[in-house]
């Protein structure tokens, strides 16, 4: 009895002498993996809702949605309808129809854990198709001796040139910020740059649809847009961890 006493003895002091030369971890890590939602994000451009609704000139629609690829990459739409009236010193007319943007956006901001917001710089290829209705017109004379306040009358009867389309591509920046739950406020600016025009012989395309207005002698324009959106989450991923780079240690050699 007293040999087994022994041996139990010596077998639990070094039991205790073997758990005490263990380290103890003062830093236990999080074991629990970081995992990041993936989805689709659908929204409305309020802009063009509140000018529809200030201006009785214009009316307009905007769709917009992104769906994330990867942690900071998003492929990007607008989907677009509008309609706006204007006057210009020799025309009235009336422009009307409908634009495509698919792109990409690239988010620069580095969310804390749980957060979902964005800074994102990105591009767009858009196309648009739209017709113009000529509403009545003046003549621009260099003799206006008898009419030096007004331009000569034209014609009242309205003409519509139809079949009319453009693209461009577009640079983008811009934000979204998570409002609720998965409820986002956006805005973006954008410079765009025509690639076709494709207009009639007897009016030019003073005014496309998704890019705005078209100045004299220039390719460019610019447009915006403030969105409401509600992201639908579909999975989620692990969050890639920050690539951290570090210098290997260099040895000089003794002389």
């Amino acid at each position: 009895m007293l040999k087994y006493s022994i041996s139990i003895y010596l077998f639990l002091m070094v039991s205790c002498v073997w758990s005490q030369s263990k380290p103890i971890d003062l830093q236990p890590k999080d074991t629990v993996p970081k995992t990041q939602k993936y989805g689709l994000r659908v929204g409305v451009d309020l802009s063009k809702i509140v000018l529809s609704t200030l201006d009785e000139d214009y009316t307009g629609l905007e769709l917009v949605g992104d769906y994330r690829l990867k942690q900071n990459l998003f492929v990007a739409a607008e989907l677009g309808n509008e309609k706006l009236t204007r006057q210009e010193d020799l025309y009235n007319f009336t422009t009307s129809g409908s634009y495509l943007k698919v792109g990409v956006d690239y988010n620069v901001y580095e969310n804390w854990f749980g957060m979902n917001n964005l800074i994102h710089v990105g591009g767009r290829y858009a196309f648009s198709s739209f017709s113009h209705t000529l509403n009545n017109y003046q003549i621009f004379s260099t003799n206006r001796y008898f009419e030096n306040e007004q331009f000569a009358f034209g014609s009242d009867i309205a003409e519509e040139f139809s079949g009319l389309n453009a693209s461009w591509i577009e640079a983008v920046i811009g934000t979204k910020v998570e409002l609720f739950s998965n409820i986002y406020l956006g805005a973006s600016v954008r410079l765009g740059l025509l690639i076709t025009n494709k207009e009639d012989d007897r009016f030019p395309n003073l005014w496309i649809p998704g890019f705005n207005k078209v100045t004299d002698n220039s390719k460019f324009g610019a447009s915006y847009n403030y969105t409401l959106s509600y992201f639908i989450p579909l999975y989620k991923k692990k969050k890639e961890a920050k690539k951290i780079k570090k210098e290997n240690d260099k040895t000089t050699p003794n002389e």
